[in-house]
């Protein structure tokens, strides 16, 4: 099932070219309360089966719009932490090395590299459309295309062969990076450069993890301005997402709503004001950004 967030906050399901609205359901179900968050939505429909029953149900006969018609919206505003893996990719290493002088990670054990991820803010969420916003303080900011984990369960010391029980979808998020001034070399400012309002871009929905098999098996493309400048495969992540579940939950408490961001690949490129970025992942769909300076 594809969840999406639309119009005036409302939880809908995406199928085929409509949009079916689920959280009145819910609603009516006693499953969720008037005046959700997609949090909520989130937590009823991957621990209460009676919850997803009902989603489903309303996902074929109920009330419907255009998908065309309606106003997408960041299929989560208020996950209780969004966690963002760094360097993920070899070719992404080498990249950043040349671009703007960073250390050499190249001898890290998979430990050590994902000791490296880091916290965005959640108030640097935005939706489809965007649109990112270019600090003025800044004459390089970047963009990343990546595989983002939506956590359903409540977990803790997961191994990595159970790892994908905490999951409950996939979405895609835009790390949007700051390079300059304070990106440059080993000054790790990555929460502050990463974390401006509008640099978190995340959608179009979230598919439910049952219709993707093997998210290490995805294609990433992403247009700018209509030329490709990325197509990579999630399998060439170094650190895996049962990895990457391992070690989180071996420090800490993952909770439903939770993101877990895996990285970007080679391939990101500088924005300009007017650019429009247009990424896709296998499975899961495409979403467009429009970029602009800061007023």
């Amino acid at each position: 099932m594809k969840i999406c967030h639309y119009n005036a906050n409302q939880a809908g399901a995406v199928v085929g070219d409509k949009v079916y609205n689920i959280g009145d359901a819910l609603v009516k179900a006693n499953h969720i309360h008037a005046g959700y968050t997609m949090l909520e939505v989130i937590d009823a429909l991957a621990n209460n089966p009676a919850a997803m029953l009902v989603a489903r149900e309303a996902s074929a006969s109920g009330a419907s719009l255009p998908l065309a018609s309606v106003r997408l919206l960041a299929p989560i505003t208020n996950p209780p932490s969004l966690w963002a893996a760094a360097a993920n990719y070899k070719a992404h290493q080498a990249e950043m090395i040349g671009r703007v002088g960073t250390y050499s990670r190249k001898d890290m054990a998979p430990d050590e590299l994902m000791a490296e991820f880091f916290l965005k803010p959640t108030s640097s969420i935005v939706g489809p459309g965007g649109p990112i916003v270019l600090p003025k303080v800044s004459k390089h900011v970047d963009f990343e295309c990546e595989l983002c984990a939506v956590i359903g369960t409540r977990s803790r010391k997961l191994s990595e062969a159970n790892a994908y029980d905490a999951i409950f979808g996939y979405t895609i998020c835009w790390d949007i990076s700051q390079r300059d001034p304070w990106g440059i070399g080993t000054h790790n400012t990555r929460n502050i450069r990463k974390g401006f309002d509008s640099f978190s871009a995340l959608g179009p929905w979230i598919v439910t993890k049952d219709e993707i098999a093997d998210p290490q098996n995805l294609n990433i493309r992403v247009l700018q301005n209509g030329k490709e400048v990325m197509t990579a495969h999630t399998g060439d992540m170094i650190c895996n997402l049962r990895q990457h579940i391992r070690f989180l939950t071996n420090v800490l408490t993952l909770r439903p709503g939770d993101l877990i961001t895996t990285g970007t690949p080679a391939g990101v490129s500088r924005l300009a004001p007017g650019d429009k970025l247009h990424g896709t992942i296998d499975q899961i769909g495409s979403m467009e950004l429009d970029v602009v300076a800061d007023a």
